[in-house]
């Protein structure tokens, strides 16, 4: 799985696109991953672990930079998204640990709203 969303990663970044636009790509894809998984439990249940390591590997990158010295996002922004990701690794974990297709609106929901803003912010640079 690491490879997989690895490769995600360099297919989607050898397209021209800004760091956000690449970010919000990658948080669409884990989105549209969860939703297919909720859309088909029965079928697709066996692809949850994958779907859910891609995830939380998407989210483990953000907190790692966010909450790096450098990091030129303002202090309470970079809090805000350190907090969203310790949660949305909580909130993976009681998915892995009790599997339900509604557990999985909370993830899709956020990949997308954040995909929607980092989209937004990218289209205003």
């Amino acid at each position: 799985m690491q490879q997989q969303a690895t490769l995600a990663y360099q297919q989607t970044a050898k397209q021209t696109v800004s760091p956000r636009e690449l970010e919000a790509n990658i948080l669409s894809k884990s989105a549209a991953q969860l939703k297919r998984i909720q859309d088909n439990w029965i079928e697709a249940e066996s692809d949850l672990h994958d779907a859910l390591t891609f995830n939380r590997r998407l989210w483990t990158v953000f907190l790692e930079t966010v909450t790096k010295d450098e990091n030129p996002l303002p202090s309470e922004i970079r809090q805000n998204v350190a907090n969203l990701g310790i949660f949305v690794l909580k909130h993976t974990l009681d998915v892995q640990t009790a599997p339900e297709p509604a557990k999985l609106d909370v993830l899709i929901n956020i990949n997308r709203e954040i995909a929607t803003g980092l989209r937004a912010a990218a289209q205003a640079e």
